[in-house]
């Protein structure tokens, strides 16, 4: 089987590609010559992913999957959420945003945050939406150097490292976007058996 992911972002690519293996050919869209501007403008996670994935299906007119991240954080009524990478402005810098959040959380005792991933599967002319959370914290300074985004500053539950100090083997393991991949894997599997 063949899918088209819709993104160019090549940390997502390969965390993704690892966990499908090989029962999937995974394009990107650069494979499939999509350089446009792919819109996001819907509030919700689960709209986004729609979005881009239909944007794709017109493109291509391939089966395809897309993907919308964003860290909630209590304390900030669910904020940065869907604008988790433009937080700190168009830009999608990942700095900024940290930056940003951590200011805003200088004097917050609350610390609780989850990031969630939705996925927008469409195959053969179908729509299927699989989510993934985890939840954690926010810690007071950023720690580790792998990962990408808040990774530097998200204690995900149950453990005392950062996203970006567990390393992606770990991360890929138990995060948000490998619970929703796992979901989208599990389904693929059953779909091509029936």
């Amino acid at each position: 089987m063949e899918l088209v992911f819709a993104t160019n972002n090549q940390h997502k690519l390969s965390e993704v590609s690892a966990m499908l293996g090989d029962r999937i050919v995974l394009r990107s869209l650069k494979d499939i010559e999509c350089f446009e501007d792919i819109p996001e403008t819907s509030e919700t996670l689960e709209g986004n992913a729609l979005q881009k994935a239909r944007f794709v299906r017109t493109f291509s007119g391939a089966d395809c999957f897309a993907d919308d991240t964003g860290l909630e954080v209590r304390a900030l009524d669910n904020a940065p959420g869907v604008y988790s990478a433009r937080y700190a402005g168009e830009g999608h810098d990942s700095e900024a945003n940290m930056r940003k959040l951590l200011a805003e959380m200088e004097s917050v005792e609350d610390r609780f945050a989850r990031f969630r991933t939705v996925i927008a599967l469409l195959l053969d002319g179908k729509e299927y939406l699989f989510e993934g959370v985890v939840n954690g914290t926010i810690i007071r300074e950023r720690r580790g150097g792998s990962g990408f985004g808040y990774d530097p500053v998200f204690v995900p539950e149950g453990y005392d490292k950062t996203f970006a100090e567990l390393g992606d083997e770990v991360k890929n393991r138990i995060s948000h976007r490998a619970a929703a991949v796992r979901k989208l894997v599990d389904f693929l599997a059953r779909y091509k058996q029936s």
